[in-house]
């Protein structure tokens, strides 16, 4: 499992899904998250504000799955 880190409390997903190379732009974050493909420890998440801390899993659907230290 790939390992992304931040050096904050909390970031939100759409700008980790932008650190972990997902997605280029913030547009392509929205459409991402609004598809349902991705959990955060294990439950879908749909919104882009959603606070991500160091320990939380992140998977989507047939992408990737990496963990925030």
């Amino acid at each position: 499992m790939k390992e992304v880190t931040i050096d904050t409390e909390y970031i939100k997903l759409s700008q980790i899904l932008k650190l972990a190379g997902i997605v280029q732009t913030g547009g392509q974050s929205k459409i991402l998250i609004s598809s349902g493909k991705i959990e955060v420890n294990g439950e879908t998440v749909k919104e882009r504000g959603k606070k991500i801390r160091k320990g939380d899993k992140i998977k989507i659907e047939g992408i990737d799955e990496f963990v925030v230290v």
